[in-house]
């Protein structure tokens, strides 16, 4: 993963900057109420205002679980009136690293820390956060990084250094496409302590950011009469035991979409939850697991209910009503499901506006 940036500098008269450097990290908090984390010694902030230090989650809440190198993007620059200067940073982000999540029990954020210090004067940091997505189980490449093996066009000329970056997300997305393109219908027969309510079937269990999960019911191969279902799409927030904080502690269960539809008398019926673009996939860390699942809620009836007769030769508008009381029973399922990463560039689509950040030195 690479993260790039282009940093301007503009004066209205004559300046002298020391430095600035660049470094990416990750923040890490925890819930006080939901995780249990070990004791950790303080720690003295040994960075003073007119220090020359870059400590780039000085001031930033939690633990700072991954960091990169600082990277020094210029050393005592000189600007005169009017006159600026464009730097740009790249810098890869380590693939060890959690994704970027926001949940109840803990939050990893990815900032990127610019830091610059005028001439006898305090250092000041500026950060961008930004939104990291993480693969994991891509299997390592059968031949060196180096290695051409793929027949080469000679009448295109390509920069070999900006071909060998592009192969690691070219087999990211090869990978996604093909583990998410698979299909097998997966039947289920739904039923409760009375009998069949419905036979369920889904295409596939594994889906990435975007995409729309569909599945269909047939009522007309259930013996018990269904009068509502609904379909949310939930993701759970598990921690790690050691972490808890109460013994047996609940899981964090957050719905994103949902679907719900009555159904009395109806032969068979459909639906479609889109998995949301701005969602974590499903990870694991050594504090916090997250999954994804389907949550069904299916409301029948205990007694027959009595279907709508029409005549062949009624030649009347008819209404059908309801019966006024029905006794009836609720029961609930729930089929685990896996949401894996997508496109970063369709990912970026969440927000449709370019920003700037700026900081006065």
């Amino acid at each position: 993963m690479c993260c790039q940036l282009g940093l301007s500098l503009f004066t209205f008269h004559s300046e002298m900057l020391a430095w600035a450097s660049a470094q990416i990290h990750c923040q890490f908090h925890a819930s006080e109420s939901r995780v249990a984390l070990p004791a950790q010694g303080t720690k003295q902030d040994v960075q003073a205002e007119s220090d020359t230090v870059l400590i780039p989650s000085r001031g930033e809440r939690g633990q700072c679980v991954l960091d990169t190198p600082p990277k020094i993007l210029f050393c005592d620059l000189r600007l005169d009136p009017g006159e600026s200067k464009t730097y740009s940073y790249s810098e890869v982000v380590p693939t060890d690293g959690p994704p970027s999540f926001r949940g109840q029990a803990v939050k990893y954020v990815y900032k990127l820390t610019i830091g610059c210090q005028r001439v006898n004067s305090p250092i000041k940091l500026l950060r961008v956060p930004f939104r990291v997505l993480v693969l994991h189980g891509m299997p390592e490449p059968p031949f060196p990084q180096d290695e051409e093996v793929a027949p080469s066009n000679p009448f295109l000329e390509e920069e070999e250094g900006s071909r060998r970056d592009t192969r690691p997300l070219e087999r990211a997305l090869d990978m996604l496409m093909i583990t998410t393109s698979r299909r097998c219908p997966y039947m289920f027969n739904i039923t409760n302590v009375r009998g069949k309510v419905a036979k369920f079937c889904i295409f596939k269990t594994v889906y990435r950011l975007g995409e729309d999960i569909i599945g269909t019911f047939t009522f007309s191969e259930g013996d018990i009469p269904c009068l509502q279902y609904s379909v949310s799409l939930q993701s759970e927030e598990e921690v790690q035991e050691q972490y808890q904080r109460r013994p047996g502690q609940a899981v964090s269960v957050t719905a994103h979409a949902r679907h719900l539809e009555s159904c009395l008398h109806t032969a068979s019926s459909h639906f479609s939850l889109p998995v949301p673009l701005n969602v974590t996939p499903g990870f694991t860390t050594d504090i916090v697991t997250l999954r994804w699942r389907l949550h069904f809620e299916f409301v029948t009836a205990r007694e027959p209910v009595e279907a709508p007769v029409v005549l062949q030769n009624q030649s009347e508008v008819t209404v059908w009503t309801g019966a006024e009381h029905v006794d009836v029973d609720t029961f609930s399922w729930d089929l685990p499901i896996k949401v894996l990463p997508t496109n970063p560039t369709l990912a970026s689509y969440v927000s449709q506006f370019t920003g700037t950040n700026s900081i006065n030195i």
